[in-house]
């Protein structure tokens, strides 16, 4: 494969009901830095059905140009129209490095591709950086079950492939005086092999925020230990605006939901303060949250791990200290209030 035929920096900019999401906005951002470090430019993938008006958000979020591909086909995601639609954009454009996030979208139709196109695919990855001798994509990544950090590099197929989990990547400011171009793809299909039909949407209600949108988060790991414990959480996190989290612990433990889950295996947080109740600080769980901008941590364990990357720790008993910091709160709002 002749590699030097491929360039730019390609983002799958993934929209559900003709929004995109804002994984795509952080790849954006993450795909610009690359793309500047190699002097080329970067290009959005905007899959569906009526959706060139959020050609111009993508710009001004870092895409120097935006290619949609509109079918009816694409209004609602499944595999094979997906897939043939990227790989067919791969074959026309030949794009030298193809970013996705590692949403259950993203992690079904990276390995697809991937596939079809002959190349690798480096998965949930936490740092993507340009070698500056090779120009190859390093990608950055927990192994051996996270107890270890891998940097793969793909050197001899191109497109490099990678998938990042929603909210690693920081969003670049919106710019909305950017400027870039809009190209409408057309894509042959092969509607012989569309054998999947979406036949009817049914959406899960759920009352609360999504852990990786909330800007105060209230985490407890083993130490809290029951249902009990994190109830007393939840009385903390309402007096600060913010919401529970947990370690995986306690999600393998049938106590939180893992749609509560902050690691390697969960969710990827940056909330402006991070309360660590009881969590340890195992490497998978850091990976999920050592971005956040203020870190407490509380833990028995003077040594834990946690209190390497806490902006504040404190050497105590949880259980102390979490209805202390309620009642403190609690006497704050009174006194606001009088």
């Amino acid at each position: 494969m002749d590699i030097s035929a491929y360039k730019n920096v390609f983002v799958f900019a993934e929209q559900r009901e003709g929004k995109v999401q804002s994984v795509a906005f952080e790849l954006l951002g993450k795909a610009r830095d690359l793309a500047d470090a190699l002097g080329q430019e970067v290009c959005a993938i905007l899959l569906g059905h009526n959706i060139a008006g959020e050609a111009k958000e993508l710009i001004a979020y870092g895409a120097d140009r935006v290619l949609i591909v509109d079918d009816k086909d694409l209004e609602l995601y499944t595999t094979e129209p997906y897939a043939q639609a990227i790989v067919s954009i791969v074959e026309q454009k030949k794009p030298g490095i193809i970013l996705l996030g590692a949403t259950t979208i993203g992690r079904d139709l990276g390995p697809r591709v991937s596939a079809r196109l002959n190349t690798g695919l480096t998965a949930d990855c936490t740092s993507l950086d340009i070698d500056p001798e090779s120009q190859h994509l390093l990608m950055t990544r927990p192994a051996f079950g996270g107890n270890l950090m891998a940097t793969i590099m793909c050197t001899e197929h191109r497109p490099q492939m990678s998938t990042v989990r929603p909210g690693v990547m920081m969003t670049k400011p919106k710019d909305e005086s950017r400027k870039g171009e809009v190209e409408n793809i057309t894509v042959n299909f092969d509607r012989s092999k569309f054998r999947v039909k979406v036949k009817e949407v049914v959406k899960e209600q759920k009352n609360l925020v999504d852990i990786t949108k909330a800007r105060v988060l209230v985490s407890g790991g083993r130490g809290v230990g029951c249902k009990e414990g994190f109830a007393e959480l939840q009385k903390l996190a309402d007096c600060l605006g913010g919401e529970v989290s947990s370690s995986r612990a306690m999600v393998d433990a049938g106590v939180m939901e893992h749609s509560r889950q902050v690691g390697q295996t969960g969710k990827t947080v940056r909330p402006d303060i991070y309360f660590a109740f009881g969590i340890s600080g195992a490497i998978q769980h850091l990976a999920g949250m050592e971005g956040s901008d203020f870190i407490v941590a509380v833990n028995k364990d003077k040594y834990a791990p946690i209190f390497e990357v806490a902006d504040l720790g404190i050497v105590c008993d949880l259980k102390k200290v979490v209805p202390a910091l309620v009642e403190k709160l609690k006497k704050e709002a009174t006194a606001k209030k009088a």
